[in-house]
């Protein structure tokens, strides 16, 4: 039987103001045309559908319609909250998507009440298992706990024994007869990330070893790091990635879905298909006579440009009207540098993030704690909404 496992999508998200809806439904057109093509069992999609716990009226159309695209094509379609859902409503639609196939995942569940999925291949009428564990927060973490195993947890030891103890118990309903799949959005210890996740929710105490796996799963599909990649551990561990770039620091990364093959008592197969849609995301660095010399080079790329140059009046706009898709324009920190009383972002107009203010304001104040760095990610993220 087949299986497509895909995640990240984060639709809604923007880059330096620039809506990419247009790019991410080419993204999940094509996931739909290659889920058509390959005629999967089931497709999962293991959380961040989308980019916000309160995603506009236009990016839920479009996950909608993807999902009932994604179902249309005779697929058994399951999605799990990520970080960025609103679990609450994801599992407020559950009902109604049931009717369309489409089983969503918003909290954690017990196995009798949502957290396995079970059903039979059509390609092969075999029993499948799916244990599903939505992005669980360490504050909720012992809720948890207490809520599948029904024993007090508080001591528990730390979050990655938390969710040990509430896999362990979704797992538990695995046969030697079926094949057993598990769908997490989570951080494994030592994965590599992808440049555009959100570090409070992503290291820290939010990442747990590949052994929590057991060997009875025939394949642990991944979501949360932007990066493919498989782990080693005793079952076949995959991130499918992030589709579709989500910012300049995933610009190398390689976008794909993953193709799973697996029968009961047989180890998994899994190919990468390529994902071709959206605009690809580059760096270019030079001085303004350099970077007029590529500008024949760049097609519809979004940029982010390091100027090699001190920073003077009306270079911002130079720049712009070579590169009208430059998104990001900075002063090279070689040449920033050279400034006398510059910032250290090098010179106006430049888009920094918080923690990088922060970051500077912490080395003004010749602190360098990284708890500090910590508490502040996590007070950005209760602030925005995540």
């Amino acid at each position: 039987m087949r299986f497509l496992h895909t995640s990240d999508w984060h639709v809604g998200k923007t880059l330096k103001g620039r809506s990419r809806l247009d790019e991410q439904r080419d993204v999940l057109r094509e996931i739909v045309q290659i889920t058509r093509a390959e005629q999967p069992d089931a497709v999962l999609i293991a959380g961040d559908l989308y980019d916000s716990a309160a995603p506009t009226a236009a990016a839920q159309q479009l996950v909608v319609n993807a999902l009932l695209a994604l179902a249309g094509t005779g697929a058994r379609v399951i999605a799990i909250a990520g970080n960025h859902d609103h679990a609450a409503t994801l599992d407020a639609y559950r009902p109604l998507a049931e009717h369309a196939g489409i089983t969503l995942v918003g909290a954690v569940r017990t196995a009798e009440g949502g957290g396995v999925v079970k059903f039979s291949a059509r390609s092969t009428g075999e029993p499948v298992t799916v244990a599903v564990l939505p992005f669980l927060s360490q504050r909720y973490a012992v809720k948890a706990a207490e809520l599948v195993n029904h024993t007090p947890a508080e001591n528990a030891g730390g979050y990655d024994h938390l969710v040990r103890a509430v896999l362990g118990t979704l797992t538990a309903e695995f046969s030697d007869d079926a094949v057993n799949l598990v769908m997490a959005h989570l951080t494994v210890t030592g994965g590599s990330f992808g440049g555009g996740e959100r570090a409070a929710q992503s290291i820290f105490e939010y990442h747990v070893p590949a052994a929590i796996f057991p060997v009875e799963a025939h394949y642990v599909a991944l979501g949360h790091l932007h990066r493919r990649q498989q782990l080693p551990a005793p079952c076949p561990v995959h991130y499918s990635g992030a589709p579709l770039a989500v910012d300049f620091g995933e610009q190398d990364n390689t976008s794909v879905v993953c193709l799973v093959e697996a029968s009961p008592g047989v180890p998994a197969r899994v190919r990468d298909i390529p994902i071709t849609a959206g605009r690809r995301l580059r760096t270019l660095r030079g001085s303004v006579v350099e970077l007029a010399a590529l500008a024949d080079q760049v097609g519809e790329d979004y940029l982010r440009v390091w100027v090699r140059e001190q920073a003077r009046a009306g270079l911002r706009d130079e720049v712009l009207a070579l590169l009208p898709n430059a998104l990001e324009v900075r002063i090279d920190p070689e040449f920033a540098g050279a400034v006398t009383g510059s910032r250290p972002s090098g010179g106006p107009g430049v888009e920094r993030t918080p923690g990088e203010l922060f970051a500077d304001y912490c080395t003004s104040r010749s602190v360098a704690d990284p708890r500090v760095a910590a508490l502040f990610a996590r007070l950005h993220d209760r602030v925005t909404g995540h």
